[in-house]
């Protein structure tokens, strides 16, 4: 199988300057991460963690909108901050996004169709007026909107789930090969979730689209996920076959985070404390911190060795995790 993009050893670290101490404060967001996706092979893969993570600063690297401190993408074996023009138009096409917020993502002063309109335009996919409108009311169709319906109306006219599925509908317009969609249903009420969550799926089975998935919500990405990376400041900390990873979690981490999800009942109570968590950035990152497992301080099973020593991703099972205990 041929690779339609790989993530090689991507690193990305933020310097940001404090004038009133006289100091620079480094932040890793994102260290030595890994990723293949195979153009013949449709599959969702989610990245999960907690905010902070570096699931956002993943996302920005892959569609080419930051470059990374050191690491390549590779998009059909090319670098993809070495393509030329023709190349880079191609890749432009092929890797869409779906971003969280739907309404940030249209200009108010235009209708919805309009932003349909220019991304098939720019590609060269309607020579007229009539294949345009084919065009845009295919897309939509496929989201589950109806084209008579949408229109004509600005963002604002439209609910969030509706301004959701129209995004969708301006990737998908564009016969993707791939779509990274970052938190996208976040936003949204829950019965809208699984209305958006159904569509992604179905766009990967009856066109063969692959979908990064990133998300901090365990349960959709166990919904909608093929494989998962599962994601603790910066770095990748377990990962594997989604039902695997989710039902026999290996990392501490991992298994907090399933812990701390809240139970659909009100007479039992959570199996964690809230505190246990809150930002994976809480802590500042100082030479003495960068060293050794990043979830030393908050992991119930740490050892000695995990405070000075990196734990890298080995084979456990059919899985992968970044853990001395095993």
């Amino acid at each position: 199988m041929s690779e339609l993009m790989k993530a090689e050893n991507i690193t990305k670290i933020f310097v940001t300057s404090k004038s009133f101490i006289g100091r620079k404060q480094v932040t890793t967001a994102v260290e030595n991460f890994n990723l293949s996706i195979e153009e013949e092979k449709p599959e969702v893969i989610s990245i999960v963690g907690e905010s902070g993570s570096g699931k956002t600063t993943i996302a920005r690297i892959l569609l080419g909108l930051i470059k990374p401190t050191s690491g390549v993408v590779y998009y059909r074996g090319k670098d993809i901050l070495k393509l030329n023009k023709t190349e880079q138009k191609e890749y432009r096409r092929n890797v869409q996004a779906i971003f969280q917020d739907p309404y940030a993502a249209f200009n108010p002063l235009h209708t919805v169709e309009h932003s349909i309109e220019i991304s098939l335009k720019k590609f060269g996919l309607a020579n007229d007026s009539a294949s345009l409108r084919t065009l845009i009311e295919e897309s939509l169709q496929e989201v589950g909107l109806k084209y008579n319906e949408i229109i004509g109306k600005y963002p604002h006219q439209l609910s969030g789930g509706e301004r959701q599925r129209v995004m969708v509908a301006r990737a998908f317009a564009l016969k993707p090969k791939l779509i990274i969609a970052d938190e996208p249903v976040s936003m949204l009420d829950a019965s809208i979730r699984a209305n958006v969550l159904n569509i992604m799926k179905d766009l990967k089975e009856r066109w063969g689209i692959c979908f990064i998935y990133i998300t901090h919500d365990l349960s959709t990405s166990y919904y909608i996920g093929d494989r998962i990376m599962v994601m603790h400041r910066g770095r990748v900390v377990e990962r594997g076959l989604t039902d695997e990873v989710l039902t026999n979690s290996l990392h501490p981490y991992t298994r907090l985070l399933l812990e701390s999800i809240p139970l659909p009942d009100p007479e039992k109570r959570w199996r964690i404390k809230t505190d246990t968590f809150g930002s994976a950035r809480t802590e500042l990152e100082t030479e003495e911190t960068a060293k050794g497992c990043k979830f030393y301080s908050k992991c119930p099973w740490r050892m000695e060795k995990c405070k000075t020593e990196t734990p890298i991703l080995r084979a456990v099972s059919k899985s992968e995790v970044a853990c001395f205990l095993y």
